[in-house]
Formats: structure tokens, C-alpha cells, sequence
């Protein structure tokens, strides 16, 4: 199981939200790049991040510049980067591609265009392109988990599998920022009903979590707010 630091951006800062809240914000660090070789240096081999500005369908050329500090420090380590927020064209996939991130990571356009996602994963590759299933009470959350869908999660991810997807990312978005646990029997079901990849995130707070992920046989887990505020150790977590 891979771990992924979670590094979200905000108006070129460093930050965390509640439930995906704005108005819950906490902020970091205004150095993207430092906050990186931070959890590069602790051993990190792939860091998730993700441009909040440009989910909530606002200006983020602030975080282009932090995007590319990381993408740099992620070459120092040899390490990898995926990233999503606000990518609904095949140019955006391919312009952060071309930047140096490893993996995009689609989420509203997964609903509102299908075939771009399809397209994507035929001209880009499945190892290039995951999808973002963010969900409350099961169903899938679009524009920065603002809008309802109304479409199961599960439905989603067979479709996208359909596609030639392998990977998914799922947040249960009821638990993301609070510390309160993930929702393990949601995302293994997930995991087990799709034949996907799933990475876990959303709600990481205590090294019995990643452990949890881990038992659950899902493919990642994403550890945001707990390493900021220091309930888990990243170094210990890549240790178990």
C-alpha cells in the first residue's frame, strides 16, 4: 500500500478544509515547495496534491507557481506526483502532464463528460489517469463537492472501469478533515465490488487508520490535516 502526504492548495498557500469547507479553512505553510521536500525528506515516494481554487472553478494561477515548486522538489527525490482540481479538458490533462505530474486525477468531469475521461485514457494511458470518486451518504459530490450528482458511487466507478480505468481515489467527503477515521467498509466495498485500485481518503487521523487501510488490502491512503497537526508521524506510517 502506497501513502500519499496530502498537499492541498489554496491562493498559492498550503492548506486544509473541513468537509471541504472554505469557510473551515486552516492554513500551513506559503511555501508549497518546502512543505514537500518536508514529507519527500521523511521518505515519501508519491505526494497528492490538489489545486482547491481551481475545483471550486476560481483563478489559480497562485498555485501553478506552488504546483511547480513541488514538481521540482519531487524531481530532487525522485519522487512522484498526482494532482487534480479543476481538470475538465483533455488540454488540462495534458498541459499537467507535461509539466511533470505522473497521474491526473479527474473528478467532476468523470460526470458531467464522460467520454473526455475515456478519451484520456486512451491517449494518455491508465497509469496517467486516475478519477477522484468524492461521495456523502454513497452518492458522488461534483465542483468541489458542492453539487450532489445523485449518482452512485459504485455506478461510477463501473463505469470508469468500463473506460479502461485502474485507478480511483475515494473520499468520503462527510469525513475529510475531521479526524474522525475512514470509512473502511465503504471504500473496501468499493475496492472489492469494482476490481479497482482504490486509494483511501478522507478522515486519516491516527496511525490505526493507515493500518486499517492497509488490512482492508486497498492500494493507497492519503494522510492530510493528521500529519499537519502531528497525530501521525509520516515516517512511522511508511514504516508499517
Amino acid at each position: 500500500m502506497m501513502i500519499y502526504p496530502a498537499i492541498d492548495l489554496r491562493g498559492g498557500k498550503v492548506v486544509r478544509l473541513k468537509e471541504g469547507d472554505p469557510a473551515r479553512m486552516t492554513s500551513y505553510s506559503d511555501d508549497a515547495g518546502e512543505m514537500a521536500r518536508r514529507w519527500l525528506g521523511a521518505g515519501a515516494k508519491w505526494l497528492h496534491v490538489v489545486n482547491l481554487d481551481g475545483a471550486f472553478g476560481e483563478g489559480d494561477s497562485a498555485n501553478q507557481a506552488a504546483l511547480l515548486s513541488i514538481l521540482k522538489a519531487a524531481k530532487e527525490f525522485g519522487a512522484s506526483v498526482q494532482f487534480g482540481g479543476g481538470m475538465r479538458s483533455l488540454d488540462a490533462i495534458q498541459k499537467a502532464l507535461s509539466l511533470g505530474v505522473t497521474r491526473a486525477i479527474l473528478g467532476t468531469i468523470a460526470i458531467e463528460a464522460p467520454d473526455v475521461v475515456r478519451e484520456a485514457l486512451s491517449r494518455f494511458g491508465a497509469e496517467h489517469i486516475a478519477v477522484g470518486i468524492d461521495a456523502r451518504d454513497g452518492l458522488v459530490r461534483t465542483r468541489g463537492w458542492v453539487d450532489n450528482s445523485g449518482i452512485p458511487a459504485l455506478d461510477l466507478a463501473l463505469q470508469m472501469r468500463g473506460f479502461g480505468l485502474r485507478t480511483v481515489i475515494f473520499t468520503d467527503v462527510s469525513r475529510d478533515g475531521l479526524g474522525s477515521g475512514l470509512n473502511i467498509a465503504a471504500t473496501r466495498e468499493l475496492a472489492e465490488r469494482s476490481g479497482l485500485d482504490v486509494i483511501a481518503s478522507g478522515g486519516v487521523h491516527t496511525i490505526d487508520d493507515v493500518l486499517a487501510a492497509r488490512d482492508a488490502g486497498l492500494a493507497g491512503c492519503i494522510i492530510g490535516r493528521a500529519l499537519y497537526d502531528g497525530t501521525i508521524d509520516l515516517r512511522d506510517a511508511l514504516n508499517v
